[in-house]
């Protein structure tokens, strides 16, 4: 096959490239939604759903599957898969609860960035450099750090007070931060007024006692956009995910811009890893991560490979987990109706468009949703455990016809093979 020319490589990389998100549909739908949780609150009387220690906790429970959906798309926009982000995040719990413990909370989180990184780059040393299947490599790699993070327990934490061979000692607490005044509003939230005590319940649960972790999280997301698509950098990585081949005729290092992917995927689940053992339990424990880089990179598919969509979907499982934690079974089952308004809203769109067979489809569990919030009263408790899991899998069903990813994702690649 001939080397294409400059021009038409560009072009090939320029026609892939994602479109720019539209700002006035994503605040409508955000006060839309807004509205209709108020709403589902006044009706059924689960006044948890905007409550502000609901709101925290959902944000706590997002975080680290951000994070690791965030490190999925800084690889898989390079075009490596990256499925061994579970394992970068086991790194990241173990490094940072050994940092922190014996030299502080700051020096773990650089401790569980380093873990996760030096996962990200065995990664990519099996996957770019020596062409190991994508899949194998991420598995083997969440498998060696199952392994090795035991083994390094039964050395260090075992001998310590607190501490054991599948748990660490307790890490010092980061610092937590807050608006000034909001605390102020808590009576207007206990007043359970419409819209009013949720915006309120909101604001409180999102902008005081928050982790300082939390911050620098959230802050990422937005920086991971400006780096991605506002960057040089960012273009030349995005180019080598879609059409490797093209940016390789361009000067682009391709085999270089792989690296940096996947060892800032590393970094970043490796922070997420070390957001669970630092600031959600303050200790190391194993199987700490409970399959978050797998939802992670479901949050990612479902933000179609965007920052801003991924926030979308690990805050909707964040806030799923939170309900079932703090009030299983009563604010699942509120979440029934809030389905139905979802469901309904998607079935009007679908037929909107003219796609009718998608909305008899979404009618028909609008339909089920309201008949089975109407007949029962309460939800099943091993249901109320998967409801996150069972969000996850819905929101992936609903978003499977428009996601595109990159053109080049898993594709193996050799140089001067285009």
């Amino acid at each position: 096959m001939s080397t294409p020319t400059v021009p038409a490589a560009a072009g090939a990389i320029a026609s892939r490239l994602g479109r720019r998100p539209r700002l006035p549909f994503i605040l409508l739908a955000v006060a839309g939604g807004l509205i209709a949780l108020a709403a589902v609150r006044v009706l059924t009387g689960a006044d948890d759903l905007t409550s502000n220690g609901a709101v925290r906790a959902a944000i706590e429970s997002a975080v680290p599957i951000g994070l690791a959906g965030l490190g999925g798309l800084f690889s898989e926009r390079a075009g490596v898969v990256n499925i061994g982000l579970e394992g970068q995040m086991i790194l990241g719990t173990w490094f940072g609860a050994f940092a922190g413990v014996h030299w502080g909370p700051w020096a773990g989180v650089a401790a569980a960035v380093i873990g996760g990184a030096l996962g990200g780059l065995l990664h990519a040393l099996a996957t770019v450099t020596f062409g190991v299947d994508h899949i194998v490599s991420g598995v083997a790699i969440t498998i060696l750090a199952t392994g090795a993070a035991r083994y390094l327990s039964s050395l260090t934490f075992a001998t310590m007070s607190g501490g054991g061979v599948n748990q660490s000692p307790p890490v010092g607490d980061l610092p937590r931060i807050g608006v000034p005044g909001l605390d102020a509003l808590g009576g207007l939230e206990r007043r359970h007024w419409f819209l009013i005590s949720d915006v309120t319940g909101i604001l409180r649960g999102a902008l005081t006692d928050v982790s300082a972790l939390t911050v620098i999280a959230v802050a990422i997301v937005p920086l991971s956009f400006w780096l991605l698509w506002r960057t040089p950098f960012g273009l030349r990585l995005r180019s080598v995910g879609e059409n490797p081949h093209a940016a390789e005729s361009l000067g682009v290092g391709v085999y270089c811009y792989k690296y940096y992917g996947v060892v800032i995927s590393g970094a970043l689940a490796g922070l997420g890893g070390g957001f669970l053992s630092i600031v959600a339990a303050s200790i190391y424990r194993e199987g700490q991560t409970n399959g978050r880089g797998f939802i992670g990179l479901a949050a990612m598919i479902f933000g179609n490979w965007r920052p801003g969509g991924l926030a979308v979907g690990a805050m909707l499982f964040g806030y799923t987990d939170a309900l079932q934690l703090r009030r299983g079974s009563e604010s699942v089952h509120a979440l029934l109706l809030l389905v139905s308004i979802g469901l309904a809203a998607v079935a009007i769109g679908q037929a909107v468009r003219r796609r009718y067979r998608p909305a008899a489809i979404a009618f028909g569990l609008t339909v089920l949703s309201l008949v089975w919030f109407f007949t029962t009263s309460t939800v099943p408790v091993p249901f109320v455990q998967f409801a996150p899991h069972l969000t996850t899998l819905i929101v992936l069903a609903l978003a499977s016809q428009r996601l595109r990813m990159p053109a080049a994702d898993g594709v193996p690649y050799q140089r001067g093979s285009g």
